[in-house]
């Protein structure tokens, strides 16, 4: 029986009405879409509490009870039904909002029932909102132990979808398909490593036999889930490396040569001479360099991006660099262009607001190969950018582009240049094997000497007005300030004031003092928002107030103090990006937290994160351990999705990499899957990744 083709409308107890609900809200249609909505904890039915021993810090518990009095109390919108649970040792409140006709047909007063909820307490008098209440003669099956807690939204409770309904359409399922789920792991492959069948799994899952089956049923899916994953990618890297010939780079010659010797604006770090290491044994090697380079802000990854491109240039190809935006490409353009002016390479810069007539020249240089160096935006992937003879792209902030992009810049060889993508959004090892699994990673993992790590503080709001003096004190020795706003959608009002109101206040108290502030935001036209950063990076402005559109690139050395309003809306890895566009000069910088003081635990976590610690991999770690991959941006172009229904990247570090482990042996022995026993895998991957594969040998 295929599940994925059963449509969960023609289930007993869903129908039309509910499945519509189920679909909208999460993304589920099919019997197996539903077997996969795994809960997200289990709680203990198997103890019986008295009233006397509640109180209201308990989680969710359950109480035998009698009940009476039931009654609506109020009226219109605070309309609600309150009634009586009472046992030998003292009562509680019971109170509902809703499903009144449901209640007074449901309780009888003269009966025992199992109460099942979450006590609080309300002027002083314990009560429980909301619990669901069974008749205790027919809840002998609810005290088996362990009962599965299901995700929902506000949407799926008001259509009575709550976690007890998921588990019964759950329930539902397994009667209606007794037995037939097919398996997707070949049955060697089950005995050699382990593993229950798929059908004990998601049975388990749901309707746990015991903590130990438990344990083992969630294994399993863990498993299979990170194992395809690694399957597939490991399967495409393979697959590159055999087909696909890179231009070859035998010679280190002149250029990189009086570059490294002359012109090197301060010595490499370690980290960067072993990055520049990896990248030659690649260009070297015959086969096409597919590397992604990691390096946290201003650890140097332009420096050694540029004496990647002199390799290229000593081998007679030419190079571009791609940036995700016209800023980020002039910044590069100026930053090349001044540490290679003296020795005579014509570098060009390609954006949308190139001239027509220099684009023509830009154009027709690039065709013969005189232009050496294009770095631009975009731009460059029009199909009028035709190459003479180009052996290397980089591309920074990758995650700005989607991968069919990228693809058009790959075709633009005979032979496939390489491929070198940067970013300085530091990536956890875990989510790097599962995303960029098919690229080789390089990582610049210490910083330039000189460099003072950034200090951060956390202020609470009330202290706005010490923090305007500090900000002043900073900008008397002649620094610059960043101060950012959490403008999470440009549809929020609420934000797009509190932008405006802030500006407002910080031109009031500054400009008496004599300072100037621009302000960019994303409702602005794209010409007044290079306007306004153009009078900051020049320092026509001293202070910058913006939302989070300056997170990538602008390099202003003389920018020393970063503040960060409402920071408990931003996450980590966002909060990270922010912090590094400050600390890029000689003098010490700061990065100050400005949070109410009522802020959830989640967010206390990440201002401690960011206060204690400047290294970027251990903030992403945090990251993905406090909110699990979510859309970290990328992954939803990079031609896998993170999607996952089981595994969760921030605590199943060790499975990914058993799972990545026996993907690699397998393929060792059989690279295209092509024997008998592995015809289970090779037909999973084509259904599990059938729209993604064409991309996936492209960065």
């Amino acid at each position: 029986m295929e599940i994925s083709g059963l449509n969960i409308k023609f289930l007993t107890g869903v129908g039309e009405k509910k499945a519509a609900i189920l679909n909208t809200e999460l993304g589920i249609q099919s019997y197996e879409e539903m077997l996969y909505h795994i809960p997200y904890k289990y709680i203990d039915r198997s103890k019986i509490y008295k009233i006397a021993d509640l109180n209201p810090h308990l989680p969710y518990i359950q109480v035998k009870a009698r009940i009476r009095d039931l009654k609506s109390l109020g009226a219109g919108k605070s309309l609600r039904m309150s009634a009586t649970a009472y046992d030998e040792t003292g009562e509680l409140e019971l109170i509902w909002f809703k499903g009144f006709k449901y209640l007074n047909s449901q309780i009888e007063t003269e009966k025992e029932y199992l109460i099942f909820g979450q006590p609080s307490a309300f002027n002083r008098k314990l009560n429980i909102i909301h619990p669901e209440i069974d008749l205790f003669e027919k809840a002998s099956h609810l005290l088996s132990g362990f009962q599965a807690v299901y995700p929902t939204t506000e949407k799926m409770k008001k259509a009575f979808l709550n976690s007890k309904a998921i588990s019964k359409i759950q329930g539902a399922i397994f009667k209606n398909i007794n037995g037939k789920i097919p398996e997707t792991l070949p049955a060697w492959f089950i005995q050699k490593y382990r593993l229950l069948y798929l059908h004990e799994a998601l049975y388990n899952v749901h309707f746990p036999e015991s903590p130990e089956t438990l344990r083992k049923a969630l294994f399993r899916l863990k498993f299979e889930e990170l194992f395809y994953i690694q399957l597939n990618i490991l399967k495409l890297k393979y697959k590159r490396k055999i087909a696909f010939k890179g231009c070859p780079f035998p010679l280190i010659g002149d250029y990189f040569n009086t570059f490294y010797h002359q012109y090197l604006p301060f010595p490499l770090t370690n980290a960067q001479k072993r990055v520049i290491k990896e990248i030659r044994q690649d260009c070297g090697s015959g086969k096409q360099m597919n590397r992604l380079l990691q390096g946290d802000v201003g650890s140097g990854k332009t420096l050694v991006a540029v004496m990647c491109m002199l390799m290229a240039l000593d081998n007679h190809y030419q190079t571009c660099l791609m940036a995700p935006t016209e800023i980020l490409a002039n910044q590069h353009f100026t930053t090349i262009s001044e540490m290679l002016k003296d020795m005579g390479i014509r570098i060009a810069l390609l954006t949308g607001s190139t001239k027509k007539k220099e684009r023509t020249e830009i154009h027709q240089q690039l065709a013969d190969g005189s232009l050496q160096i294009i770095i631009g935006t975009h731009a460059l992937l029009e199909d009028v950018v035709a190459f003479n003879n180009v052996g290397l792209v980089i591309i920074d902030e990758q995650h700005r582009f989607g991968v069919a992009q990228r693809a058009k810049l790959w075709h633009k060889n005979n032979i496939p240049p390489h491929v070198l993508v940067m970013t300085a959004t530091p990536i956890p090892r875990t989510l790097a094997m599962t995303l960029y699994g098919d690229l080789d990673v390089s990582v610049i993992d210490e910083l330039p000497p000189g460099r003072k790590p950034i200090t951060t503080l956390h202020a609470f709001d009330t202290k706005r007005q010490e923090i305007f003096k500090f900000i002043e004190q900073e900008l008397k020795k002649g620094r610059q300030a960043y101060i950012v706003y959490p403008l999470i959608s440009e549809s929020e009002k609420m934000d797009f004031r509190n932008l405006e109101e802030g500006y407002q206040k910080i031109n009031e108290y500054f400009l008496s003092k004599g300072y100037k502030t621009s302000m960019v935001h994303g409702k602005m036209k794209a010409v007044d928002k290079e306007e306004e950063m153009r009078l900051f990076v020049t320092g026509e402005t001293q202070i910058l107030v913006a939302t989070t559109v300056i997170e990538v690139g602008v390099n202003v050395p003389n920018a020393s103090l970063m503040v960060i309003e409402s920071a408990e809306r931003f996450g980590l890895s966002q909060l990270h990006q922010l912090r590094g566009r400050v600390g890029r000069g000689a003098e010490q910088s700061y990065c100050i937290l400005m949070t109410s003081y009522k802020i959830s635990n989640d967010s206390r976590k990440r201002i401690d994160t960011m206060v204690s610690t400047n290294d970027g991999f251990e903030i992403a770690e945090a990251d993905l351990k406090l909110r699990g991959p979510g859309d970290i941006e990328g992954t939803q172009q990079s031609g896998l999705s993170c999607n996952l229904k089981v595994a969760n990247l921030g605590k199943d570090a060790l499975i990914l990499n058993e799972a990545s482990r026996i993907a690699s042996s397998l393929l060792e022995e059989d690279p295209d899957l092509q024997k008998e026993e592995n015809t289970v895998f090779a037909t999973q991957i084509r259904r599990l990744f059938k729209t993604k594969i064409k991309w996936r040998y492209i960065s």
